[in-house]
């Protein structure tokens, strides 16, 4: 009896280790694990600095600082927190303060803040600067701006930088929109590609370095940590990896995707896209809207992959607490043939037409210029609000992405 016992036992020891190992093998390993199974060899002998926030993280949850804190073999030295704070602690748009991590008790210094390109002195504890965080593949995401900025202070101070490749979870196919202009380069645009660039981090990085976008034309001395069983075709939700949080309103991946579609409208008005409800990202809505009609008039474009549906709701929070509104909720519905950061144009000539009084851009000249920033060009509004028609700037909104997209071929990692 106890011989049976015994085997069964170790059978069930088998299946459950089998089955362990083939979930663990069943999805993409991100750069911070490749880096593990390799013993961290690239960090051996060098002062580690780490830039991250909550999305740096193993399959397990396990954060980034945690990894090369507890490793034996690694010598973490300083922390770097970008928008939000190293451990996520901060509201979008509010400082990041500088202070002793509880867990490790290191510095962590703000690069949001007074500061944002890391400074010689925030550098002088460590030899190499390593990147560890999840983008959503968007040119206003301000987290691609911390690592040009990053890049360009290693350059500076002979500094090397690493960074540890993640998926774009807007795969790596999509490009769209045109590239920033002359007088519009800033924190949410802050290199020439197009607003949605279909490269992952660490690809884009390599872009910033030997394109001489960093200022003075610098590179510094950089390395990527590839992704293994990434591809282009997948979206985050082909990877087997769960989602953590990007930033406060992008609370899951598929947030990630709609943030394209709607976000620029955003700058002018934050309620008029759900930041303040539990939809960041995900409407179109005002207090003055008939949600069928307008629902009704989106669907009749037969715009491909998109679909809208009628809503209601109350936001909790922001400008509008309170206040019922009425619009449409954006389903998409074909993720390979929408057109992302097109919608949100074609919501605004929509609304025109159903509603000749109302203009999301009157008395909202204060709003004009982060609206331009992130288009990366005036052209885009003056353009558009001529007749409120998406046709006046369609040729100008596309205009680069065949250019841009043959440059970026040669820095692709993954096919």
């Amino acid at each position: 009896m106890k011989r049976l016992y015994f085997f069964f036992l170790i059978t069930l020891l088998l299946i459950t280790n089998t089955t362990l190992i083939a979930q663990e093998n069943n999805y993409v390993k991100v750069g911070i694990e490749v880096l593990r199974d390799q013993n961290f060899k690239a960090l051996a002998g060098k002062r580690v600095g780490l830039v991250t926030n909550p999305t740096g993280v193993d399959i397990h949850f396990t954060s980034t600082i945690d990894i090369l804190h507890q490793a034996p073999n690694v010598n973490l030295t300083a922390i770097y927190g970008p928008e939000h704070g190293a451990r996520g602690d901060t509201d979008a748009g509010a400082h990041v303060n500088s202070y002793i991590d509880p867990v490790t008790g290191l510095n962590v210094y703000s690069l949001y803040g007074k500061t944002r390109k890391p400074t010689p002195e925030m550098l002088s504890n460590i030899d190499v600067i390593v990147y560890d965080i999840q983008d959503i593949g968007v040119r206003s995401y301000t987290f691609i701006s911390t690592l040009g900025l990053v890049m360009e202070a290693a350059a500076e101070n002979n500094k090397e930088v690493i960074v540890l490749d993640r998926p774009n979870p807007l795969g790596g196919k999509k490009i769209e929109g045109n590239i920033v202009e002359p007088g519009f380069f800033s924190f949410v645009s802050q290199f020439p590609i197009p607003y949605i660039y279909g490269l992952t981090v660490g690809e884009l990085a390599y872009m910033m370095n030997y394109e001489g976008w960093l200022k003075g034309k610098k590179q510094c001395k950089l390395k990527v940590i590839p992704m293994k069983g990434w591809n282009r075709n997948m979206r985050f939700q082909d990877t087997g990896r769960p989602w953590v949080p990007s930033s406060p309103h992008i609370p899951n991946v598929a947030t990630a995707e709609l943030y394209p579609a709607t976000g620029i409208i955003g700058e002018l008005e934050a309620s008029f896209i759900g930041i303040g409800y539990t939809l960041p990202f995900d409407v179109f809505a005002a207090e003055w809207i008939n949600g069928l009609k307008y629902a009704a008039a989106m669907n009749a474009l037969k715009l491909e992959g998109v679909y809208f549906r009628q809503i209601t709701f109350t936001p909790y929070y922001k400008d509008k607490k309170g206040v019922k509104l009425h619009g449409v909720q954006v389903y998409i519905t074909d993720f390979d043939k929408v057109r992302l950061s097109e919608i949100q144009f074609h919501a605004l000539a929509v609304l025109k037409k159903l509603y000749p009084t109302k203009n999301l851009f009157q008395g909202k000249e204060n709003r004009y210029s982060m609206f331009d920033k992130v288009c990366g060009s005036d052209q885009i509004r003056l353009k558009f609000t001529q007749n409120f028609s998406f046709e006046d700037i369609k040729a100008y909104w596309r205009k680069d992405e065949t250019t841009f997209l043959k440059k970026a071929s040669g820095y692709m990692m993954y096919r």
